[in-house]
């Protein structure tokens, strides 16, 4: 082999090397002042399943997941700090943590006191049986049928609008009948005292992931008006920046979707652009 060549192979091999390290390399600049060095640490409560819960002693679920997709792009260690919901704000304003990553609603009076980065969107869901034996396509066919909701919830007054609505159709109304718990609802579907579930989107989602034969969503997600975010605090451009960057890799990645589905979440769930 002559020299020249031997030189080529070299320059050859160290360029492919460069381009494997750089696929590995964290893609998104982790910001400064962290809560601890090298570690991305942030708060959660570990009690609203699919998105964060505890399982055989460790902490799971779709933001657990995310919130180590986001570290690896940030070219940090994720550190979860599991707290109470209520402490959550408080641990962030006091710096203990650097973001809140636990499917925290979006609303003003939290946007008062945090910024937030959206990242999913959830609503209503019309659940069935399996198989779907009443033929139900959606919250537009529920009219004559037994609709099983929770006491005082947001389904229960969704489910009333459908009263209204049918009546004002001229068609048979549902039947609206509610149950103290969400659990207990579920269970009325599944032993048939009601045609219809109506439940939140991880409320369904929890269904199709721990009995996935015995339920099954009917039509698309209805009143998709609520977004989660991941929380920062007031005025840290820098971090919310870092984190939309990261997302977006994610996003590009196909590692956002494939979360949706793993988690049973619906399409729809997906507020980031594709």
């Amino acid at each position: 082999m002559t020299h020249a060549k031997t030189v080529y192979r070299t320059l050859l091999a160290a360029a492919l090397l460069g381009v494997s390290f750089s696929h590995t390399a964290a893609a998104a600049q982790p910001p400064e002042g962290l809560a601890a060095a090298g570690k991305l640490t942030y708060g959660t409560a570990a009690t609203f399943a699919p998105f964060e819960y505890q399982q055989d002693g460790k902490l799971t679920g779709f933001d657990i997941e995310l919130g180590e997709l986001i570290s690896e792009r940030l070219g940090l260690e994720a550190a979860p700090f599991n707290v109470e919901f209520r402490g959550l704000i408080p641990a962030l304003q006091g710096k203990r943590i650097d973001l809140i990553n636990s499917a925290m609603y979006i609303n003003d009076e939290r946007s008062a006191q945090v910024d937030f980065v959206p990242y999913l969107r959830i609503g209503s869901e019309v659940v069935v049986a399996k198989g779907n034996p009443q033929g139900i396509s959606g919250r537009e066919d529920v009219c004559g049928q037994r609709i099983a909701v929770t006491l005082g919830g947001i389904e229960e007054s969704r489910a009333r609008d459908d009263v209204t609505r049918c009546q004002g159709e001229d068609r048979s109304p549902p039947t609206i009948v509610t149950f103290p718990t969400a659990q207990a609802s579920a269970m009325a579907l599944r032993v048939g005292r009601a045609d219809v579930l109506y439940t939140s989107t991880p409320g369904a989602a929890v269904l199709m992931r721990e009995v996935p034969d015995t339920y099954e969503t009917a039509g698309p997600t209805f009143e998709a008006d609520t977004q989660l975010g991941i929380a920062v605090r007031k005025g840290d451009t820098e971090l919310a920046a870092a984190l939309e960057e990261a997302l977006g890799q994610i996003v590009a990645s196909g590692d956002y979707l494939r979360l949706i589905h793993a988690y049973q979440l619906p399409d729809s769930a997906a507020l980031l652009e594709q």
